[in-house]
């Protein structure tokens, strides 16, 4: 009986590294492209001005990306600009990423306090990297699955 709890400690000691901090790495963004968002003119992401960008990502999953920042951008002047994205789903960050609260994130995106735009199209396939952002420019973004994997 005691070798199959210290069994089951280690093996979810394990697991719960494997979720929270293996394979996360802070991501380095390239000065004055960090953050980019779709126009409504054109199929190309263009840089937008951010500041305090902070992210994190895995090689192991295209999903597991998550960053935080803010901008100076209004969001009437992003909705005149930037392609929304209707269908955003933000996806937990590891406790230790803690600047990015996905809960509130999709409470805000619910009742219309923030808004989400398309960033990145098809980063990976079968994925985009969506932005939301908050009236007093806080923003965050994270990557998520587009359903074009699934037809």
């Amino acid at each position: 009986m005691g070798a199959i709890l210290i069994v089951a400690a280690i093996a979810g000691g394990f697991l719960w590294y494997t979720a929270e901090r293996a394979f996360y790495e802070p991501v380095a963004f390239q000065p004055g492209q960090e953050i980019r968002l779709v126009p409504l003119t054109s199929d190309q992401p263009e840089a937008i001005v951010v500041e305090a960008v902070e992210g994190i990502d895995a090689d192991s999953s295209p999903i597991k990306f998550r960053a935080c920042f803010r901008t100076p951008l209004s969001l009437a002047m992003l909705t005149e600009t930037y392609r929304e994205y209707p269908t955003a789903e933000p996806l937990i960050a590891p406790r230790g990423f803690d600047c990015f609260d996905a809960a509130e994130i999709g409470r805000a995106l619910e009742s219309g306090e923030a808004l989400a735009f398309l960033s990145e199209p098809d980063i990976h396939p079968g994925v985009d990297r969506v932005v939301a952002v908050f009236p007093d420019g806080r923003a965050f973004a994270w990557h998520q699955l587009n359903g074009k994997l699934a037809e």
